[in-house]
């Protein structure tokens, strides 16, 4: 019998790191906190982690696509010295005409195709509108913004910090 795989799908600045706009330098790179339980948690249940970043600060000139390569292999070791692994980093180094940047679903249906993912029982988790509109039009069912400001819209829900969210799911799944 064949299983779709289940996805937790993360937005980067301001879900995996603090974000302080385009963040390039690993000096100036931060966790945010609670990411590495967050994620620890999704892992124990079996779905695979993806990270769906827009990086416009590539097509402004304000750093190189190497400049982002580098910055993920060294989050990635950090990852890994928890035990957690990424199934892939989808980016989009646009600013605008193409199907990859969020608000557009191109990073995420391009996931699915490849990894085959059962988009109904997966999860997006960012901190912007434009992520929630992503997820909406490929289908994820559960959304989740993390931001301090109350944002308008009924088709997600919002908590202030990855820590709220952690304990929603672990509240949900003892249901």
């Amino acid at each position: 019998m064949f299983f779709m795989k289940k996805a937790l799908f993360l937005d980067r600045d301001g879900i995996i790191n603090i974000d302080k706009k385009y963040v390039y330098k690993i000096e100036d790179f931060e966790f945010c906190e609670g990411i590495f339980d967050l994620c620890c948690y999704f892992l124990e249940k079996d779905y695979l982690l993806f990270i769906i970043t827009n990086q416009s600060g590539i097509a402004r000139g304000y750093y190189s696509e190497e400049d982002f390569f580098k910055l993920c292999d060294f989050f990635l070791k950090e990852f890994k010295k928890e035990k957690i692994h990424f199934s892939k980093i989808y980016h989009c180094p646009h600013l605008q005409d193409c199907d990859c940047r969020k608000p557009k679903p191109g990073m995420l249906l391009k996931a699915k195709k490849e990894f085959d993912i059962d988009m109904e029982n997966s999860v997006f988790i960012g901190d912007n509108l434009s992520d929630m509109q992503a997820g909406l039009s490929a289908n994820v069912k559960t959304l989740i913004l993390v931001s301090q400001e109350k944002k308008e819209g009924n088709f997600f829900k919002q908590f202030k910090n990855l820590k709220e969210v952690l304990n929603f799911f672990q509240e949900r799944k003892q249901q």
